[in-house]
């Protein structure tokens, strides 16, 4: 007989205590149905919480070897948590999920039977979602914008719930980035990739994690990895200035000299232009910040994440 595969189930956890416990019932239920077939392990990313999820697993840890824990110094972020599960995680293929349940355990089955069809990444596209309407109009127009930007195709209505292989988690390993944006990075390393529809639930337990500004962040974080049109922009923007201001002065020295017209002094005119320049500076000052920052945040060469502790990390 040939060696079963092993797959890696990852979750990130930060203030998850009451989700915990129902999640591990839930995936243990799934999972056991595919035990002829496949080899599981949980790798949790705890970051930093301080609500006794930590302790929630320590107990499972104890009844369950397959469970390995690693707990961070300090809280890094919902995109850093991912990256170092997936590099903590031994499977020849490694799935995703949030520990707030919307995205079910149930599809874990097919994704692996599209990994056995030679798929790389499968991803679950978010047919619908319980969310409001403005959260979701605001997504669509992310989704149109980063279309119309980004050098690579990301596939819309797709979050972090996926499979990977090895292979493509070999490659996400190789890459050097302090802010990373996951689902942009699998996206740009292509291989064969497909996606799932499905209805995402609504949480259950506790409270989101992401607040307006960490999703607008989050969306910042897609558009400037991918690409640098808004640099673009920001110089064809300030040709265009100047060709207008330079035809501007063309024709009033014309004017003035050529026919002698006495243009009256036009004070709210020059100051609605000077606030206008100003403004456009400062807009564009601030794209180049954001690149500029992205990048004294990279030389720096500072960890992805730092593990205070860990649970079940056998070599």
């Amino acid at each position: 007989m040939s060696k079963k595969q092993l797959i890696s189930i990852i979750v990130p956890v930060f203030n998850e205590a009451e989700n915990i416990r129902p999640l591990y019932d839930r995936v243990k239920s799934v999972v056991s149905e595919l035990k002829d077939f496949y080899d599981f392990e949980f790798v949790i990313t705890d970051n930093h919480s301080t609500d006794g999820s930590f302790e929630t697993l320590k107990k499972i840890c104890k009844t369950d070897a397959r469970l390995r824990v690693f707990r961070f110094s300090k809280n890094f972020g919902y995109q850093r948590s991912i990256l170092t599960g997936y590099a903590k995680a031994k499977g020849d293929a490694i799935i995703q999920l949030d520990c707030d349940l919307q995205d079910p355990p149930e599809m874990i089955s097919e994704f692996l039977a599209f990994f056995e069809k030679g798929y790389d990444v499968v991803y679950g596209i978010r047919r619908s979602r319980q969310e409001g309407r403005i959260i979701n109009y605001l997504r669509s127009v992310f989704y149109r914008l980063i279309d119309r930007l980004a050098e690579d195709q990301l596939p819309h209505h797709a979050g972090d719930f996926r499979l990977v292989s090895k292979r493509v988690v070999d490659e996400l390993k190789q890459t050097d980035d302090f802010q990373p944006y996951i689902r942009g990075m699998i996206a740009a390393i292509g291989f064969s990739q497909t996606g799932i529809p499905y209805d995402r639930g609504k949480r259950e337990r506790g409270k989101s994690k992401f607040s307006f500004s960490q999703l607008l962040s989050l969306a910042l974080d897609g558009i400037l990895y991918h690409s640098v049109v808004p640099l673009r922009i920001a110089s064809l923007t300030a040709l265009v200035m100047a060709v207008i201001t330079f035809i501007g002065i063309t024709i009033y020295f014309v004017s003035n000299l050529l026919y002698g017209q006495d243009w009256p002094a036009g004070f709210a005119t020059t100051t609605i232009l000077i606030l206008f320049s100003i403004t456009l500076n400062a807009l564009f000052l601030g794209i180049i910040g954001e690149y500029l920052g992205r990048i004294y945040q990279q030389v720096k060469k500072r960890p992805v994440s730092i593990v205070e502790s860990s649970l079940n990390d056998v070599p």
